[in-house]
């Protein structure tokens, strides 16, 4: 298994790359750093509870009955990274972890869509504000440092690992389109919208090979 990259640091609303360091430097830094608090785990743990609560806005938007939260569109994302196929030089573990923080900054943000006319770069600072105040209030430990590097490689495109993840979601979003035959299936509704825009965008064979099999189901219907 691959060893993790030196974790990020925070300054004010921005995470700063660290330093490079050996690898028994981050080994011994992680060790020294204390685990968070009771207090602060929960605290963080009662904030995360937004993102159970908060829709999809993609979703409510379209008048889907029932839409899934941001919390249940994170753990499906962390199952596809569980049972995909092993991949040579990839850290399936990580593709976990990536799955399950790539949208945590949003139990502060929200749900932010094209549709809101937020400018990327806005919507970049008002995330990386958000996931700066959740890992300080972690404790700032080992733990709340690698929810931030992994966050940080997650939207920054900067490994093999972040581009497979990134095929589950964001520009080409399996899960998404995954969701939207659900819906279609279940409530009649048209979503032909969501398969034409993430159609021939796939950095990955895992992701095109999911996607070509959801089409497939799609037609079936």
């Amino acid at each position: 298994m691959a060893s993790s990259s030196p974790s990020s640091v925070t300054n004010g609303n921005n995470i700063v790359p660290p330093t490079p360091s050996s690898s028994n430097d981050v080994a011994a830094a992680a060790a020294a750093a204390p685990p968070p608090s009771a207090s602060s785990a929960i605290d963080f743990l009662t904030l995360c509870h937004r993102l159970k609560t908060t829709k999809r806005e993609g979703w409510v938007r379209r008048d889907v009955q029932n839409p899934e939260s941001i919390a249940d569109h994170m753990y499906r994302m962390g199952i596809m990274a569980l049972i995909a196929s092993d991949i040579p030089g990839i850290d399936r573990d990580k593709c976990v972890k990536m799955a399950i923080v790539h949208d945590i900054a949003e139990a502060i943000v929200g749900d932010i869509t094209p549709s809101d006319g937020i400018s990327k770069a806005e919507k970049s600072r008002r995330e990386r504000e958000a996931l700066d105040h959740m890992c300080k209030l972690l404790g700032g430990g080992s733990r709340a440092k690698e929810i931030g590097e992994l966050w940080m490689e997650y939207e920054e495109n900067s490994s093999s690992e972040a581009k497979i993840v990134k095929d589950f979601d964001k520009v080409c979003r399996v899960e998404m389109i995954l969701q939207a035959l659900e819906y279609e299936n279940e409530q009649g509704v048209d979503l032909d919208e969501f398969f034409q825009s993430t159609a021939g965008k796939f950095q990955t064979e895992v992701g095109k090979a999911w996607a070509s099999e959801i089409a497939s189901r799609r037609k079936q219907h």
